[in-house]
């Protein structure tokens, strides 16, 4: 019939203008639909992806969902169509099939090699006159691709048409139309090999379509290995059909002994020269490929060019920038396991080669696994600490793959840089002796003036500074720090100035190390400098640690407003980081927490204590660890638990092996088992604590003196308090408490006014940095005493309902003295026990006999418990213990 004959006299084949069918596992992604919808009200659609990535199935499921999908005209092209004159009698009779009357005055082309080109004026013509647009798909475009004549005259009919023509091309590779004045005119939509990639919700889809139930991690995991080319997902779903366990079948695929294997070695690897093919196998080794590179790895200089047309063409190699590229990770390890057949025993050379040509590039990260691919350790060791990158095992975003690759590091690699490697290795696992050790054969070999390179005696110190702050030597730490910095001027400073890393590293853990052992003025001057480091992400973790640990020296110097700041600004880094909370100090949210306890917001502190204990590294930094346990006692007295409180510290008198023994931290504990034997009403052992573990300080000082005045020895507290200056250097905190001890002790001795200005004075203090919390401790003389000068109170709402100051003030027209919201110092079970039985208006001796106590210890309890109710008769406690909801 004529018209169904080539120009070289073939029938026509009517399969190529069928759209393809959809199977029943197809699965249909409305987000692409939308995007071909629009494309086509524009003159220019291109899909363009690999082989397998769903180009033609998506299309033919976009035509299905139109209104009228007899409207588009799919012609499949074939390699024959390089021919013009194949091309568009194929073309022309696609367009009759589906519906286009194209008048038969525009003609057909007479030979099989070229077009009339009046022809295609015809053709423009009659396209731009329809009131409706023509819908061309051209699927497979890229078999005529390299075909510039074809190519051209498309051009002309698209243009020509004007809005007459919706062309939607199919192709593997970019077609060769003026794309770059469609794309900056905005007339070309696309959909490309990253658009066609499936997501996890589709992959679900799809296992779902055949019936396999992966969990959701199976499925992110399946579709990132794969990295949602269509087709491997496919047929790793096809093969893990039959199976019993689907998740473990998927994690365990061997893709290089699969049909994903052939499929990719048939469509992609056999379909190029033999040199693409050897680049390709060769190049399978690399993360990334630079032309260089991979001419290094061939031996040839035509990588650039080969490069470049296999991304064009989309075969699996994709340009990352910088003229680097990237092969599809399903790919290269399709590729690696064909490169062990073909080329059996290349891999360890063709390492090599990549690790010298990475290594001299300057890309020392880069080159390490390829020479630890090539066996070559003690190079990868010596290149590592010769580079300074030896801090980049204890800091950064790398140091987890690093960690990793160098655990694979066999014994019998020699040498002081393997050796300082694996010390590093052991103290970033906080296997401290070994690290230890380590260092200490390292040490060895750098014995002599002369010995070792400046970059092995500079990474031998810093290491050994990080040493002394997991032990808690300041001493150490700070003749490491000093062999640091006689070994840095013995290297390039250009060199110094690409690792900011070491600095920040080394006075980080100098300050730690000083923080630990007291020396507060030191560590707050290293810190200080690590904290105004370079801001790169190799110092994040440094940067962090060192405003933490600011802020906890503001604490322990009785400043919490400071301390506040600096905990938040640590906080603020480690988010602006990145840094998990897992990998994160702890000190900050420590002292967050411990601020929080001040201020009595005890629900916050508990919820910076949650957040604290979240770090993994919190439990191998004798800082962090400490801080726990002091903060964890404080909160439990705080919440009214003293015995919890005593067991907790308990704690502290076990510390971690090899670490020395930290005089504030010392203080510390006593200060808080002092307060909880006096919350227990034992203000005998809240004396004796303070003086046998040898507790110093104005805040000891304020805490043994209220001890002696719970026993009614008030001259020894007025000597106490007589041994501290007037004027305390100290921050609000420690002030605030040594005027309440002072307070009390006038009160005690019978000196009002001087009680009374020592009362109003910590009260100014405490205001600014809402210190209620010293208040709360203060015991109960503090709520007689207000209640009988009213004026004391005025002006300072800001303290809570449960602190007296502010209850003391007596509601107008009151008829009898004002109730209080609770009990400053909690009563302790025994005294519990006996309010119970004395409310029951049981005698002493009937008291005595019921809980199997002496009448003398009753006697002791109920004084104890009318001084913590502030009360002087039975009546009085049982009301007041009422109305607390004591009983």
């Amino acid at each position: 019939m004529a018209g169904l004959l080539t120009p070289g006299g073939d029938p026509l084949l009517a399969v190529r203008f069928t759209v393809p069918d959809l199977t029943e596992t197809f699965v249909r992604r409305q987000r692409l639909v939308g995007r071909l919808d629009e494309g086509v009200q524009g003159p220019l659609t291109l899909v363009n992806g690999p082989a397998g990535a769903g180009k033609t199935l998506l299309v033919a499921h976009w035509i299905s969902t139109r209104d009228r999908p007899d409207d588009v005209a799919w012609l499949t092209v074939e390699h024959e169509d390089t021919g013009p004159g194949i091309f568009w009698t194929y073309v022309l009779e696609a367009l009759r099939r589906h519906g286009a009357a194209v008048p038969d005055d525009i003609g057909s082309p007479s030979s099989p090699g070229d077009v009339d080109h009046s022809l295609l004026t015809r053709l423009a013509a009659w396209l731009s006159e329809r009131a409706e647009p023509v819908i061309l798909v051209l699927d497979e475009f890229d078999r005529v691709g390299a075909s510039a004549e074809v190519a051209d005259e498309l051009q002309f009919v698209l243009r020509h048409a004007g809005g007459g023509l919706r062309l939607v091309i199919v192709s593997r590779t970019e077609p060769q139309l003026p794309l770059h004045r469609y794309r900056a005119a905005g007339l070309v939509a696309e959909v490309r090999g990253a658009d066609l990639a499936f997501v996890p919700g589709e992959t679900a889809a799809l296992l779902s379509r055949h019936d396999i139930r992966l969990s959701d991690e199976g499925a992110r995991s399946l579709t990132e290995w794969t990295g949602g080319w269509a087709a491997g997902l496919r047929l790793c779903i096809l093969a893990a059909q039959h199976v019993d366990d689907p998740d473990t079948f998927i994690k365990n695929f061997e893709a290089g002994q699969s049909t994903l294997a052939d499929f990719l070695l048939a469509e992609v690897l056999e379909a190029q020269s033999e040199e693409t093919q050897d680049l390709l196998l060769r190049s399978s080794i690399l993360d990334q490929i630079h032309p260089g590179l991979a001419n290094a790895l061939t031996g040839r200089e035509d990588a650039d060019a080969i490069l470049a047309g296999l991304q064009h063409a989309n075969a699996f190699v994709e340009a990352i920038g910088h003229a680097w590229y990237r092969l599809h990770p399903l790919f290269a390890e399709i590729l690696r396991v064909h490169l062990r057949v073909r080329l059996p025993g290349l891999e360890p050379e063709l390492h090599r080669r990549a690790a010298r040509w990475l290594s001299g590039a300057g890309l020392l990260a880069e080159a390490l696994p390829h020479a630890a691919g090539a066996g070559e350790w003690e190079l990868a060791a010596d290149r590592f600490v010769d580079e300074l990158a030896i801090g980049e095992l204890l800091t950064g975003l790398d140091a987890e793959r690093l960690g990793g690759l160098f655990a694979a590091m066999p014994p019998d690699a020699a040498g002081p840089a393997a050796t300082l490697v694996r010390a590093a290795r052991e103290l970033v696992r906080h296997d401290v002796d070994r690290g230890l050790e380590y260092l200490r054969r390292a040490g060895e070999h750098l014995a002599g003036e002369e010995t070792g390179t400046p970059a092995l005696r500079l990474s031998h110190a810093l290491l050994r500074v990080f040493a002394a702050r997991l032990t808690g030597s300041a001493d150490r730490a700070e003749a490491a720090a000093e062999d640091m910095r006689r070994a840095q001027f013995s290297l390039p400073a250009e060199q110094l100035e690409r690792h900011p890393e070491l600095s920040a590293l080394m006075l980080t853990d100098l300050g730690s190390a000083q923080l630990w052992a007291g020396r507060f003025d030191d560590a707050r001057n290293s810190l200080s400098a690590a904290a105004r480091i370079d801001d790169g992400p190799s110092t994040a973790y440094p940067r962090h640690e060192s405003l933490s640990r600011l802020a906890l020296i503001d604490l322990l110097c009785g400043r919490p407003g400071r301390a506040e700041s600096h905990a938040r600004a640590a906080v603020a880094e480690a988010e602006r980081s990145g840094l998990p909370p897992a990998a994160r100090t702890g000190v900050a949210q420590l002292v967050l927490a411990a601020v929080a306890v001040d201020r009595d917001e005890l629900a916050a502190a508990q919820t910076h204590l949650d957040q604290a204990t979240e770090s993994s590294a919190a439990a191998h930094d004798p800082v962090a660890t400490a801080g726990l346990v002091l903060l964890r006692s404080r909160l439990l007295l705080a919440k009214g638990h003293p015995k919890e409180a005593l067991r907790v510290l308990q704690e502290l008198k076990r510390p971690p092996h090899g670490v020395e023994p930290s005089p504030w931290v010392a203080d510390r504990a006593a200060l808080a088992m002092s307060g909880a034997y006096l919350a227990l009403g034992e203000p005998l052992a809240a004396a004796e604590v303070l003086a046998e573990e040898g507790a110093t300080g104005p805040e000891a000082t304020a805490a043994a003196a209220r001890a002696r005045l719970a026993v009614g020895d008030r001259e020894a507290a007025r000597a106490l308090l007589d041994g501290l200056s007037t004027e305390l250097d100290e921050g609000p905190c420690i002030a605030v408490r040594v005027l309440l001890a002072r307070a009390q002790t006038a009160d005690a001795l019978g000196d009002d006014s001087t009680a009374q200005r020592l009362v109003a004075r910590a009260l100014r203090t405490a205001r600014a940095e809402r210190l209620r919390r010293p208040f709360l401790e203060a015991g109960p003389w503090l709520r007689t005493f207000v209640r009988h000068r009213p004026g004391l109170a005025q002006g300072h709402e800001w303290l809570p309902e449960t602190a007296a100051v502010r209850s003391a003030v007596p509601s107008p027209g009151a008829d009898r003295e004002p109730e209080f919201a609770a009990v400053l110092e909690p009563l302790s079970e025994r005294e519990q026990e006996v309010l119970e039985r004395l409310a029951q208006m049981m005698s002493r001796d009937e008291i005595a006999a019921d809980l199997h106590l002496s009448v003398n210890t009753v006697k002791t309890h109920l004084k104890s418990v009318y001084r913590k109710l502030a009360a002087t008769r039975r009546g009085e406690a049982v009301r007041r213990a009422r109305d607390l909801h004591l009983l």
